[in-house]
């Protein structure tokens, strides 16, 4: 077995995290609601209580909406054999940009929520220039 590519790792990393992200709210609509109740269909409009639950709940959201960008980004740039040190780091600062986005939404912190997603679309736009020959 051959080891991941840089970029591929972090992909991989940033799939792991963004398909686990779910888990904190579940458990407290579970706290909230109940077992059953939380597994039910939730009528239109419910929103968790808590409010860090509905921050991280939108923070996952995001980072679905993201992952559509950065995943393909990061896997042409391994299957073009375009990968190097600026490609590498720009995943890696993309997955921590991510950590960074879902931790500072949760919490409430606006403007550095909007700095770590800032990062990541700025990790996008590199490898998209290194992709197009212009990076």
């Amino acid at each position: 077995m051959q080891p991941l590519s840089p970029e591929l790792f972090w992909l991989t990393l940033t799939v792991l995290f963004t398909g686990l992200m779910w888990a904190p709210y579940i458990l407290q609509r579970i706290v909230e609601q109940g077992l059953f109740p939380a597994m039910g269909n939730q009528p239109a409009g419910h929103y968790e209580k808590a409010a860090w639950a509905m921050r991280l709940k939108r923070a996952h959201e995001n980072a679905v909406e993201n992952l559509v960008l950065f995943a393909p980004l990061a896997i042409a740039v391994h299957v073009a054999s375009y990968g190097d040190g600026m490609t590498a780091a720009a995943c890696a600062i993309y997955f921590l940009a991510r950590v960074a986005h879902a931790v500072v939404m949760t919490l409430g912190i606006p403007v550095a929520r909007t700095l770590a997603f800032a990062v990541g679309a700025f990790c996008n736009l590199a490898l998209a220039l290194r992709l197009l020959g212009m990076l």
